[in-house]
């Protein structure tokens, strides 16, 4: 045994180490964060995208960077538990006054489960539970910016307020013309909140950061307006150079309104952002407030602190399991041929095992497989894949699992599963939002829900496409449709680059012999597609054909498929909005007059001869 004062003070330098391993880290990750603002000023969206990739491999990198030093200065894999349990106690101590705590606990949660056995998972080694409070965090230092800056317009000069809130971002590109920009802003306000009576505490409210994601830069904030608050996000876009040698020029793109709107910027489905944050847990506050149905969890991963996210997201399930009773069952649907999927009716998210054998037909491996998972981890899913979230040796109780879905993991999937005691541990899982599948909502669906969705399913598509995703097995089951009424993809297994992909058509037959034969008789390489050969296996019901015939006919033509590969082997990136068309500008440009809204107007028309409370 160590003497008390030799293992006070190891404990103590270990945690110091430890801690300087996450400042290490968050310190790449601000940086990189910070440069997504030079990146969009620049217009370099694949350094963006190269950036997006490479701050997700951040952390396990520096995870790993931090135990390999732990254990050529402290041998810590050989340490005793009291140690450690002193370390945790030190650990504390240095996050009294740290900007980012509940980061660093689970940055020492990531360190201590990979060094220590997964026997001691629980909340006198790791962090189960939160030790310091992130309320109220603050950077006191005199050139820090705050979370958001607050406005306070008169009547007089909203609109000059409103160049204000846009300029103070400083961002190096001349905007087109912001004036006219502005005029519509106080246009959509007007529209959305109708004829508001002017109170005491009317401000606007705006997080100190740009969100930058794949060519846009997002203004949040809100209107404070009595005891009424009305979020709301400004997407910043570059307008292409109208002739050679000219600098592009920024404009404002639409007005986001409302939990809703927010909500699809935010989504699950969409790359996590880029932000400069000093004091990440203050930027979850705030956009808590204009997101409350949002769980905490997916705000963090949509700000790029997924790991954090992860951590979040367990600790909410052990909270369900311990306040729920149902039992864990096989998901309804259709059965996948690669993963075993299940899922608990209360809670709102589907388990994925990858199984240990497949069907002759399907020629992939594990790691292929999980390869797939992390290039939809890494790459912009557009809105139309749900992100994943990864586990390792995860135990649940063994009694709320049905023992159909025993018998399935038993069979299927043996090298993952585990029954110690009461327990049941899955060795690796992945975890997603549950969605109604495509095929079901389908069935189920009303003439208008059939051709919203089957809408919906060719604009997805279209979306992967755009983003250089072509998704493989496009069936209606590897769908799903969100509350929002969304369809967004989920089957990951035969997902390929676009650029990587022959998309060819079908050769015209040269003989009779060839014309009635029930084979194919022409040579298909490994990665040939033929769009032309997608319509009986998708198109069998005759009301969803003649919908997806008048919507989304390019999707069974190899042009459509080849024109879009060769424009994004040629360096374009698409522009892919998370937002309806008819919310931009240029859109309600298009049907109406210009605006001219004047700012003063406005707030007339919003002012009544009524008491000011």
């Amino acid at each position: 045994m160590f003497p008390q004062k030799l293992t006070d003070s190891r404990a103590f330098e270990i945690a110091q180490a430890m801690l300087g391993g996450f400042n290490r880290h968050y310190g790449l990750f601000r940086a990189t964060s910070a440069a997504a603002k030079g990146r969009f000023e620049r217009a370099d969206w694949h350094g963006q995208q190269r950036a997006q990739r490479e701050r997700i491999e951040f952390y396990d990198a520096r995870v790993d960077e931090a135990i390999t030093m732990l254990e050529q200065r402290f041998q810590t894999s050989s340490l005793p538990m009291d140690v450690w349990q002193q370390v945790k106690l030190h650990y504390i101590g240095l996050l009294i006054d740290h900007h980012q705590p509940e980061l660093a606990e689970t940055f020492f949660n990531s360190v201590c489960t990979r060094v220590l056995h997964h026997g001691y998972f629980h909340n006198d080694f790791i962090f189960v539970r939160p030790a310091v409070s992130t309320e109220y965090i603050e950077n006191e230092e005199p050139a820090a910016k705050p979370t958001y800056r607050a406005y306070y317009p008169t009547r007089e000069n909203l609109q000059e307020t409103m160049r204000r809130v846009v300029t103070n971002f400083q961002l190096e590109l001349e905007f087109e013309d912001l004036g006219r920009d502005v005029e519509w802003v106080l246009a959509a306000v007007r529209k959305e909140m109708g004829d508001f009576r002017w109170r005491t505490n009317f401000q606007i409210q705006v997080l100190s950061s740009l969100f930058y994601r794949n060519k846009g830069a997002y203004l949040v904030g809100k209107f404070i307006n009595g005891f009424t608050e009305t979020p709301f996000a400004l997407p910043i876009l570059h307008r292409e150079p109208r002739a050679k040698g000219q600098e592009a020029l920024l404009y404002i793109d639409a007005m986001l309104f409302g939990e809703d709107d927010l909500l699809m910027l935010f989504s699950f489905a969409r790359a996590y952002f880029m932000v400069d944050m000093e004091v990440p847990s203050a930027y979850v506050q705030f956009l808590r407030s204009m997101m409350p149905r949002k769980p905490r969890a997916e705000i963090y991963s949509a700000i790029g602190l997924q790991k954090h996210g992860k951590n979040l997201f367990y600790r909410d399930f052990l909270y369900h399991l311990r306040h729920s009773s149902d039992k864990f069952r096989i998901a309804p649907g259709i059965k996948g041929m690669v993963m075993l999927v299940f899922d608990l009716p209360s809670y709102p998210f589907v388990f994925k095992l990858i199984k240990d054998f497949f069907p002759a037909q399907k020629e992939t491996t594990r790691e292929l497989i999980q390869s797939k998972y992390l290039l939809v981890k890494q790459h912009d899913r557009v809105g139309r894949m749900a992100d994943t979230l990864e586990y390792s040796n995860v135990a649940f109780p063994r009694h709320r699992f049905e023992d159909e879905l025993v018998a399935e993991l038993k069979h299927f999937c043996p090298s993952l599963l585990e029954i110690k005691g009461d327990d049941l541990v899955l060795k690796h899982v992945y975890i997603e939002r549950r969605m109604v599948p495509l095929n079901i909502y389908l069935q189920e669906a009303t003439p208008p829900q059939m051709e919203h969705a089957v809408i919906e399913y060719g604009n997805a598509i279209k979306d992967l496409v755009a983003a250089n995703i072509f998704p493989g097995d496009m069936l209606w089951k590897n769908f799903g449709v969100t509350r929002h009424g969304k369809v967004v993809f989920y089957d990951y297994d035969e997902i390929e680059y676009m650029t990587d992909c022959n998309f060819r058509h079908v050769p015209q037959p040269r003989n009779e012999e060839e014309e009635m034969s029930g084979e194919i008789w022409y040579r298909v390489g490994p990665r040939d597609v033929f769009p032309e050969t997608f319509g009986p296996f998708l198109l069998g019901h005759p009301g969803v054909r003649e919908l997806f015939m008048r919507h989304h006919a390019d999707l069974l033509n190899a042009d459509y498929w080849q024109e879009h590969k060769l424009r994004i082997q040629a360096g374009h990136v698409h522009d892919v909005f998370p937002y309806d068309p008819h919310k931009r500008f240029a859109y309600a440009a298009s049907k109406t007059a210009h605006p001219h809204v004047d700012g003063a107007a406005l707030i007339a028309a919003s002012h009544h001869d009524l008491p000011v409370q």
